[in-house]
């Protein structure tokens, strides 16, 4: 029996709308052989949530530009807790304060990766980060 592909929900909450950080990601996770759905621009954390759960997404990767990380992210993680969906993975990446990452560590976001952060790292950490099912 072989594992299923990982499934990865790739999301930008809120009102940026700026997502090519986001289609870059997506698209290098798809071309390492995982499951990506990308949820469009301007998701509330509701419908991130409830796509991540329809999908059966092992992980859900947060793309946020526009200052309202800790807001957002601390939103998705309580949905996720919620709807007792606590073992989806959430990580993130964009413009976060290096001091902001222990704060949304400390709620439960498994790793940021701030600008800089190249394809093939995100990558390899989304592949160590869980094992499929």
């Amino acid at each position: 029996m072989t594992d299923s592909p990982l499934r990865v929900v790739v999301a930008k909450p809120g009102l940026d709308g700026h997502d090519r950080g986001a289609k870059v990601v997506a698209r290098a996770l798809r071309d390492a052989g995982m499951e990506v759905v990308y949820t469009g621009l301007h998701q509330t954390p509701e419908q991130i949530v409830e796509a991540a759960i329809q999908e059966d997404a092992d992980l859900v990767g947060l793309s946020v530009l526009s200052g309202a990380h800790m807001t957002l992210f601390a939103k998705v993680m309580e949905l996720l807790k919620a709807r007792d969906a606590s073992d989806i993975v959430v990580f993130g990446g964009g413009i976060i304060p290096e001091a902001d990452i222990p704060e949304l560590e400390k709620i439960g976001v498994a790793k940021v990766f701030t600008p800089g952060a190249t394809t093939t790292e995100i990558v390899a950490w989304v592949r160590g980060a869980v094992t499929p099912h």
